[in-house]
């Protein structure tokens, strides 16, 4: 917190700082994945977490943050953190840039940036056996409102009021559409589906994250040979897909079973060994690939993956 390691409760920012104000903050998390057999603890695409708060942190015009804070310096901090934690386990990192002035008003230029990390248990925020989704009446940010390419704090006000919904309707979690009324991605995740032998996602025109673990997922495909599809995706073809399935850092690998009650292809079949979804299907075999490069029990995608030592 602000340049210095200090205990979890002393990590506090005043009730009138622009961040809790006006949720002037942007964020990433990146998961630190235990390998048992070796003794090894990795952190996951740090470079690529790294870029993406620097790009949010452009879009929303905190313009001191990369020169403050170069790569070599993050992952620096990043793994003392982790050592400083001595984490043995699977667990997420959440890092905050803000806007650390307490000022009446919702100026961003010309005021001091900092950066805030902490570490938390991995847990479950979502059953990695499967899942039972809406779609939600609540409408994703479009791009010119509040831009989703930048992780901003204050933009997941919307996310909690789909979750919320989808929660008091009996849901585990809500998928959003878009203004035009196409698909963008759940409420903390990104989102796929398969149709005719081919993975779908929306594309990063489609006012989703651009998110990391969806990237990793498209690369893994391609090795696997799937084809890709990268567009605009209605909302009925929801509900004849064969698969679908959510990502992201937090819930990883997540099954979709059942969307607006509607069984998502033999969704009543829950997920098998790790919620990696029923065999010999798409998201079981990209599922098994992903943890593989996360906990670096293969030799692939080595460049994923930062050793903290």
């Amino acid at each position: 917190m602000r340049d210095s390691f200090v205990p979890f409760k002393e990590a506090n920012l005043s009730i009138a700082s622009s961040p809790v104000l006006y949720g002037l903050a942007v964020y990433t998390v990146f998961s630190l994945n235990w390998n048992e057999t070796d003794g090894k603890l990795y952190a996951f695409r740090l470079l690529d977490h790294y870029n993406r708060l620097v790009n949010s942190a452009k879009i929303m015009g905190f313009d001191s943050f990369e020169k403050k804070w170069p790569y070599e310096k993050f992952e620096k901090t990043m793994l003392e953190l982790v050592r400083k934690n001595k984490i043995q386990e699977d667990a997420l990192v959440r890092v905050s840039v803000f806007i650390d002035a307490v000022i009446a008003g919702t100026k961003i230029t010309g005021l001091p940036v900092s950066l805030s990390a902490f570490v938390y248990p991995l847990g479950k925020i979502l059953d990695p056996k499967g899942i039972n989704v809406c779609v939600s009446s609540w409408r994703h940010n479009p791009d010119d409102s509040v831009p989703n390419r930048a992780k901003v704090n204050g933009a997941y006000v919307s996310n909690c009021l789909m979750k919320n919904e989808a929660l008091q309707n009996g849901y585990d979690d809500a998928i959003a559409l878009d203004h035009s009324g196409h698909v963008t991605e759940g409420t903390v995740a990104n989102l796929f589906l398969a149709r005719n032998g081919k993975l779908i996602t929306p594309s990063v025109s489609s006012d989703i994250l651009e998110g990391i673990t969806r990237n990793s997922i498209i690369a893994i495909a391609k090795d696997l040979g799937i084809e890709i599809e990268e567009r605009q995706v209605d909302r009925t073809e929801l509900y004849i897909a064969d698969e679908a399935f959510i990502c992201g850092s937090s819930a990883r690998i997540v099954p979709i079973l059942s969307i607006d009650k509607r069984p998502v292809g033999n969704g009543n079949d829950r997920a098998g060994k790790n919620g990696a979804g029923k065999k010999n299907s798409f998201v079981s075999d990209i599922a098994e690939k992903y943890l593989a490069a996360q906990k670096g029990t293969s030799r692939e995608y080595k460049e994923w993956r930062t050793e903290v030592k």
